[in-house]
């Protein structure tokens, strides 16, 4: 196992892209929603950048994360990225991208149960109209 304090925000990042996406899909399949189109667009009010800045919003003003948490996502958020935002300001892409770090972190560091409880803090936040976005 790596440790996730070796690597940086982007790497972390792009793991982190992948486990929180297995939690959603896995939740929308869960709902029945089977056809490839509408779970597309089911994912989006979970994994577009957007979403997942407003769940950083969400979790600070509810106060989920831990401070060594905000810290990852700090690293993930202000690691230098050599790409761009395609749909969403840079502010946004960069949040996003701390947010998908912290996911990348923690399952590195073995810490499943807390990947898990997070990704169903998120469902239940998205599912209760909590990011703005829409409800899946």
């Amino acid at each position: 196992m790596t440790d996730s304090k070796q690597l940086n925000g982007v790497t972390l990042a792009y793991l982190g892209d992948a486990v929180y996406e297995v939690f959603i899909r896995e939740h929308l399949i869960q709902r029945g929603i089977v056809r490839p189109n509408m779970l597309q667009r089911a994912a989006k009010a979970f994994v577009s950048a957007k979403a997942q800045a407003a769940l950083i919003a969400g979790m600070e003003s509810e106060g989920v994360l831990s401070e060594d948490e905000w810290a990852t996502f700090k690293r993930g958020r202000n690691a230098k990225s050599y790409t761009h935002a395609k749909n969403t300001d840079v502010v946004t892409y960069r949040t996003s991208t701390g947010f998908e770090a912290l996911f990348g972190a923690l399952k590195l560091d073995g810490q499943d149960d807390r990947v898990a409880a997070l990704a169903a803090w998120c469902i239940a936040y998205v599912e209760k109209g909590g990011t703005g976005h829409g409800q899946a």
